[in-house]
């Protein structure tokens, strides 16, 4: 039986991956993350020592989660960089030194990617990261791809859109008030927009993140060539675009729970973000991104209100 890690594991997109690799049977599950919770090891990445202690029993197929968010990174530099890069390295290294080959999922981000942009980004655009989180994202896209070129693992790189709409309570991601200008009033609550309605992002939903994570487990890397991270497919929408479909699937009474309270430093990391890319080669690989807006926010209703 394939035995299968998830670090990050109790974070949202964790908990769904590993509720669908359960659902699936797909094999026998270790969970990880730095936070007490139910059926997993706590332990931090980033200690030295504790990576290998989580690839004592080899495991077949490791899902690299765990990370600290964009906001939380450029608040806290060496937090960030100690948990997002210093972490992901302990683990590269750990699985090295145990020469064996696994398959590594590691979740990027599109944060890689720093202005000025071109009209829709490919696979092939500079990497010139404006933020900290991004910076630490793309020097860990350089490693998996050494790794993986040395054949010490065997790994593949999906730079997730912004994941909207997140379920639960806000977290210190930069990128939350897109998801909480949706979530918020479709709990009957007032939410903040704190930049213009001409902001436009690369948007995907939860369950699209998980769907991508699957299929990056089960593709042929040998489909990806020398270039080992991809943009995953998502939707580009302005804050405006957001609002008219939380209009067409909610109503007027939800919009108007949306109240703007412009903020500088959030406008201001934001500007340095993508807006839309062209993915075709993560297409042309089979991953698929959300039919519209409209669903992404009928996902929410259906997985998270009722």
């Amino acid at each position: 039986m394939k035995r299968i890690l998830v670090i990050g594991a109790a974070g949202m997109i964790g908990r769904k991956l590993v509720a669908r690799l359960k659902k699936d049977g797909a094999g026998e599950l270790m969970q990880q993350d730095v936070v007490p919770f139910e059926g997993g090891i706590v332990s931090d990445l980033s200690s030295p020592g504790e990576a290998e202690k989580l690839i004592a029993k080899r495991p077949d197929l490791i899902f690299h989660l765990a990370a600290v968010v964009s906001g939380e990174a450029e608040a806290d530099f060496e937090k960030g960089y100690r948990v997002n890069l210093d972490g992901t390295r302990y683990l590269f290294e750990a699985i090295r030194k145990a020469n064996y080959r696994p398959k590594v999922v590691f979740t990027s981000s599109i944060a890689v990617f720093g202005a000025p942009f071109p009209d829709a980004i490919g696979d092939e655009f500079l990497n010139a990261p404006l933020t900290s989180y991004g910076t630490q994202k793309a020097i860990s896209e350089l490693l998996l791809s050494d790794y993986s070129r040395r054949g010490f693992f065997d790994g593949i790189g999906i730079r997730l859109p912004t994941i909207c709409v997140r379920p639960g309570k806000p977290n210190k991601a930069a990128s939350g008030f897109f998801s909480g200008i949706l979530r918020e009033p479709l709990a009957g609550q007032e939410a903040i927009l704190p930049v213009a309605d001409t902001v436009r992002h690369w948007f995907a939903s939860p369950r699209a993140a998980v769907e991508f994570l699957i299929h990056a487990a089960g593709l042929d890397t040998q489909k990806l060539g020398t270039r080992r991270n991809l943009s995953m497919p998502g939707i580009a929408a302005t804050i405006a675009e957001e609002i008219e479909a939380l209009r067409r699937v909610a109503g007027e009474k939800a919009v108007r729970l949306i109240k703007r309270v412009p903020d500088a430093t959030i406008m201001r990391i934001v500007d340095g973000w993508p807006r839309n890319f062209d993915a075709r080669r993560s297409l042309e690989l089979g991953f698929r991104p959300d039919p519209s807006f409209d669903d992404i926010i009928r996902y929410h209703i259906e997985d998270e209100l009722k």
